[in-house]
């Protein structure tokens, strides 16, 4: 779990604002980007799958590349 600093201020029209140092707002994105991960493989691996040999797979991407 990442540990944030967050302010807290209030603009012209007296909306609530945050303001997070770069490395917090680095650290919030990385933590985002391992849970869309997660997400990604627990759909993954919960649907049904037709599973490609690895020489299959990267002989069809090789055709699709050469139709571009």
């Amino acid at each position: 779990m990442v540990t944030i600093h967050p302010q807290y201020i209030k603009d012209s029209a007296g909306n609530n604002l945050v303001v997070l140092s770069q490395n917090d707002f680095d650290a919030l994105i990385e933590e985002l980007e391992e849970l869309e991960d997660i997400r990604l493989y627990d759909k993954a691996k919960n649907g049904k799958q037709e599973f490609v040999a690895a020489e299959e797979a990267f002989k069809e991407i090789e055709e699709k590349r050469k139709k571009r």
